[in-house]
Formats: C-alpha cells, sequence, structure tokens
C-alpha cells in the first residue's frame, strides 16, 4: 500500500488492486473520490481542481 499525504489529502494505492489502476482520495478518513490513474478520470467521487492537481504531480514525480 502506498499512502502519501499532500495538500490535506491523503492518497492511497494498493499493490494487486482490481483494474484500472487507481488511487483512492481520503479527507478526515473518508473516501471522496477514487480517480482512474490509467485514464486520468473520475471513477466515483467528486474531483476538485486541487485533487486533481496534486494528482497529476505526484504522477509525474513517480509516487503514483
Amino acid at each position: 500500500m502506498t499512502k502519501i499525504r499532500r495538500g490535506g489529502y491523503i492518497f492511497n494505492t494498493w499493490v494487486g488492486d482490481h483494474s484500472p489502476k487507481h488511487v483512492h482520495v481520503m479527507i478526515k478518513g473518508r473516501i471522496v473520490l477514487r480517480w482512474d490513474l490509467e485514464n486520468n478520470r473520475i471513477i466515483t467521487g467528486l474531483a476538485t481542481r486541487k485533487m486533481v492537481k496534486l494528482i497529476l504531480e505526484l504522477q509525474e514525480e513517480g509516487k503514483l
């Protein structure tokens, strides 16, 4: 499991999780977004511009 804290959010991924490869974004212990990392789109939840920016930054850094 990868757990990254950034910008007030927690970003979680799990090795061996189901396809597509995705990240769970949490605020205060609740999953607010599931983001498809392969196609850069929402699976479930609502994404703010800040969340998307952070996800893209983490992908560029090779952390997701």
